[in-house]
């Protein structure tokens, strides 16, 4: 049985919110890739490298891995910084940017 990975997915470059981003439980490849050599195509023989399970929680997916006995690397989010602006800070006298528009 090959090793899973457990991430919480990122949110795409559509969205703005923040809210509902699943975590995912992805299989680590076992076997490499083979480009085919009449049409340049890649693919394989290994089957679990398509199975990609979602869950809502960090601890569902834990849950499912341990009763599964499947063994998995977690990789932890990275917090958001957020820095607060103002749009007046943009017509600031002592502005240290030069003003281009």
């Amino acid at each position: 049985m090959s090793r899973a990975r457990i991430f919480h997915t990122p949110k795409s470059a559509m969205q703005s919110g923040r809210a509902h981003e699943p975590w995912v439980l992805e299989y680590e490849p076992s076997r490499h890739r083979i480009a085919d050599p009449l049409m340049g195509w890649t693919g394989g023989t290994d089957t679990q490298s398509q199975i990609r399970l979602t869950f809502a929680t960090r601890e569902a997916a834990i849950a499912y891995a341990a009763r599964e006995g499947i063994a998995f690397d977690l990789e932890m989010s990275h917090d958001r910084v957020v820095r607060p602006k103002a749009y007046a800070d943009n017509f600031r006298f002592g502005r240290s940017e030069n003003w281009t528009h």
